[in-house]
C-alpha cells in the first residue's frame, strides 16, 4: 500500500476543522459543492487526491481562501512534537474572524501566565 502524501493529510484535516467550525456536516458541505458526502469524507481522510478545481469549490462553500488549506511545509515530518502542536493550533485558528482570534489569543495568554516555560 502506498504511503499517503502528508499534503493530502494536512489539507483534509484542515477542511474538516473548518467545516466543523462552521457547523456543517459532510452531507451539507457535499450538497453545497455538488459532491457526495462520501467524497468529502474521502478528502478529509486523505483517501482522495483532490483536484484544485474541487478544492476551490470546497473553499467557496466554506467561504475561505483556498490558501487556508495549505499549512503544509516539506519539513513538517521533521518538526518536534511542540512544533507540530503549534502548527496544528495555527491550522485550527485559520478559519476564524478577527474578533474570535483576539478572544483566543487572550485566553491563551491567560492560560500561559500560569504555566512554566520550557527550558
Amino acid at each position: 500500500m502506498a504511503e499517503i502524501p502528508e499534503v493530502l493529510v494536512q489539507v483534509g484535516k484542515t477542511i474538516r476543522q473548518i467545516r466543523l467550525s462552521k457547523g456543517l456536516s459532510q452531507q451539507r458541505l457535499a450538497e453545497m459543492c455538488g459532491f457526495t458526502f462520501s467524497y468529502i469524507g474521502g478528502v478529509e481522510r486523505a483517501e482522495k487526491n483532490i483536484s484544485l478545481k474541487n478544492l476551490d469549490k470546497i473553499a467557496a462553500a466554506l467561504e475561505v481562501g483556498i490558501h487556508q488549506f495549505f499549512h503544509y511545509t516539506p519539513r513538517y515530518e521533521n518538526l518536534t512534537a511542540s512544533e507540530r502542536i503549534i502548527q496544528d493550533i495555527a491550522s485550527l485558528l485559520a478559519s476564524y474572524d478577527e474578533q474570535t482570534l483576539v478572544m483566543a489569543r487572550d485566553i491563551l495568554s491567560d492560560v500561559l501566565k500560569h504555566a512554566r516555560p520550557q527550558g
